[in-house]
């Protein structure tokens, strides 16, 4: 028996819960396994308890299992109020979140959310998510690494909308720094 196995199967499902909340996208029963230092088959019986518990609470979240990889998502009896905010926010102008989001991505891409979210230290996934919907980053492949996370990189459209041909265009990073010295 692991070390893990004599946690509280409580405290198991809320570690669990924040890892597939912070990670965004499915992870694996091994990946959870390791972290967890559990059995995989003792982990697999709490994560299907989670999927039943999801079933039967009033919670807009529900557990799903995608290609044997398990992912925190939404209700899909949500979705139209989902879509609506998700539609309301995508009008508008980019926020200051998403603008140094997306400054991160340009300059370092391909970059993970868990690099950005080091940088910016704050929670990117709703900002990443709408930076997708705007079609200004896109998954550009995947990081050869535990639960293999997506890396990010602009589009076209990311060009397109700064008014910039290639990334060459950017303004190197001395010079804003440069600019933010002249202007204090």
């Amino acid at each position: 028996m692991k070390s893990g196995q004599t946690m509280d199967k409580n405290r198991i499902k809320s570690i669990i819960e924040s890892i597939l909340f912070i990670w965004g996208e499915p992870i694996s029963l091994d990946d959870l396994a390791k972290t967890l230092e559990l059995k995989p088959s003792y982990l697999k019986s709490i994560l299907y308890e989670m999927i039943e518990m999801y079933k039967n609470e009033t919670s807009g979240l529900r557990l799903t299992v995608i290609n044997d990889k398990f992912q925190l998502t939404t209700k899909p009896e949500n979705y139209d109020y989902v879509k609506k905010i998700t539609k309301e926010q995508n009008e508008k102008n980019l926020s200051k979140a998403a603008l140094e989001t997306l400054s991160i991505i340009a300059y370092k891409q391909p970059v993970t959310k868990i690099e950005i979210e080091d940088l910016r230290g704050v929670n990117c996934d709703s900002t990443i998510k709408g930076l997708v919907d705007f079609e200004l980053i896109e998954v550009s492949g995947k990081l050869d690494r535990i639960g293999h996370p997506n890396l990010y990189s602009t589009t076209d459209k990311f060009l397109n909308k700064f008014g910039i041909k290639s990334l060459d265009e950017l303004p190197n990073l001395d010079e804003i720094k440069d600019i933010e010295v002249e202007n204090k």
